[in-house]
């Protein structure tokens, strides 16, 4: 960003001290464009490969919301990283998870909490619910001629609304469309595996360790038939980050307590394997 030339030294240029928008991203925008995730310019040839990030999902419960993802990011066949983390706070009642090109969500998640941040601060209140699912399609908007080079980010956003007293969740595509999902939704190249445990597992007034339990068993299923997700790794003790959104706000799983219901999960689907081995023995004889 250029220096104000009619500034005295050693004092901010006029743009940073003069009455503006409550949006961090316009003012980007009209200062420094060239900041922007979607305003880079890419060289010419073929985009090189770049770690992903798999499979996020997201429930609601009786309290609030639940986002998980697991830990594994990928460049093509290879694991790139053991341990990336996909759910991040988005604000106080809010939280996203990150699927597609891993640097760049990231970096947009980063942009996109300080856009929350900055509105609070300069209209000294939270940006509602469905006002934050706004600026976030705005922003995966801004960066779709990256997606169409390859670059995609497709993220997942939930939170506690505080208006009407409940967990929602809103999922996108690569052009900025927002919808809003009932229940439950999973993104991510395992998303479809997840999304069918989802269903068989989800159900109404779910409490706090139950929904955290139905979000593990979904990444297990998703990892079980996706090599890009990564399944609950007990011998280095990698779990997914599991994340609740309440009306008392963002609050992460505990490990400890993580690793006891991933020991769950695990032990129930050890046995269901034993009793289906066994059915199929008695129907050979």
């Amino acid at each position: 960003m250029g220096p104000d030339q009619s500034a005295s030294p050693g004092r901010l240029p006029g743009a940073f001290t003069t009455p503006g928008s409550s949006s961090f991203l316009e003012f980007l925008q009209a200062q420094a464009p060239t900041l922007l995730p979607g305003r880079r310019e890419l060289p010419g040839g073929d985009v090189p490969a770049t770690p992903h990030g798999t499979t996020i999902v997201a429930l609601t419960f009786e309290r609030g919301v639940i986002l998980a993802g697991d830990r594994r990011a990928t460049m093509g066949t290879t694991i790139a990283h053991r341990e990336i983390e996909k759910v991040f706070p988005a604000d106080e009642f809010s939280a996203v998870g990150i699927a597609g090109t891993a640097g760049l969500a990231i970096e947009l998640v980063r942009l996109f909490q300080l856009e929350l941040e900055h509105y609070e601060k300069i209209e000294g209140t939270l940006l509602s619910l469905d006002g934050k699912a706004n600026r976030l399609s705005t922003m995966i908007r801004g960066n779709l001629g990256l997606a169409m080079q390859g670059l995609a980010v497709v993220p997942l956003f939930g939170g506690y609304d505080l208006d009407r007293g409940l967990g929602r969740i809103f999922s996108y595509d690569v052009t900025g469309g927002r919808y809003e999902e009932r229940d439950h939704h999973s993104v991510g190249s395992g998303s479809v595996f997840a999304r069918g445990s989802l269903k068989k597992l989800w159900r109404p007034g779910l409490d706090a360790t139950s929904a955290v339990r139905v979000a593990v068993g979904a990444l297990v299923d998703a990892a079980d038939d996706d090599t890009a997700t990564g399944g609950p790794d007990e011998s280095r003790r990698i779990f997914p980050v599991v994340a609740s959104v309440t009306a008392t706000g963002y609050v992460r799983v505990p490990h400890e307590e993580l690793g006891r219901i991933v020991e769950d999960v695990l032990d129930e689907r050890r046995a269901q394997h034993r009793r289906d081995r066994r059915e199929t023995e008695d129907t050979d004889r």
